[in-house]
């Protein structure tokens, strides 16, 4: 199937999943994760209709945006070093994986230059797996009012990842989880702090995470295939 036929598919099942959590599949975002792939790929993406792409590594973003002419949105959700987010600085719509004050101070420093704003998901570690990066769910908040002091960064919600399961419904629980944990922070109604986002689910369980309020599914493998382009 091509790049087009496997986006149509993604989003059939986006919607099917929306509808069964009873929600409006127009409330759900498909971030295209282009790690890896050429911008020919983005491009034959973006040319059959994908807007928001989402790449891991500073050095291969920079190099695939000024490759891909198309209007497309470029969303950072890779493990991000302090001394890299200069290269990003307004680059990039949104970044995924906030996980700690110096961070998003150095975003916030970066951001000022440009005289903008960046917008941010915090990323929490909800599986307390030491592979993977996010605050844990008992610095989440105090996180999140630290973060909302610096002027120009904006908390738009929360991202995390579970582990891996054979049986996406393994990865429900963490999901909800994820989805309750933003209930708390935006009844602590911290001012600038949004809770609009909801950036969970993959490949092998965005369905579940869309039932449980995703509203950015991360998928990489389902659009692009495991192969590498030539």
């Amino acid at each position: 199937m091509s790049i087009g036929e496997n986006l149509a598919a993604i989003r059939s099942r986006i919607e099917a999943a929306a509808e069964r959590g009873g929600r409006n599949p127009e409330a759900v975002r498909l971030v295209a994760v282009s790690k890896t792939k050429p911008a020919a790929a983005v491009i034959e993406a973006a040319r059959a209709g994908q807007s928001v792409f989402g790449e891991n590594y500073v050095q291969e973003l920079v190099a695939k945006s000024a490759e891909v002419k198309e209007a497309v949105e470029w969303h950072f959700i890779g493990s991000l070093q302090s001394n890299k987010v200069r290269q990003i600085a307004g680059l990039v719509h949104l970044i995924h994986s906030v996980d700690r004050l110096s961070l998003a101070q150095e975003i916030d420093r970066q951001w000022g230059k440009l005289g903008s704003r960046a917008d941010i998901l915090i990323q929490v570690n909800i599986s307390r797996e030491s592979t993977k990066s996010g605050t844990s769910t008992r610095e989440l908040l105090d996180l999140v009012r630290a973060v909302a002091q610096l002027p120009n960064v904006r908390i738009r919600g929360l991202m995390t990842m579970p582990p891996f399961f054979d049986d996406p419904e393994g990865a429900r629980p963490y999901f909800r989880e994820l989805r309750l944990l933003s209930e708390e922070v935006a009844a602590a109604e911290i001012p600038g702090v949004e809770m609009k986002e909801l950036s969970m689910g993959m490949s092998g369980d965005f369905e579940a995470a869309v039932e449980e309020g995703a509203t950015l599914v991360r998928v990489g493998s389902a659009i692009f295939g495991e192969r590498h382009y030539g």
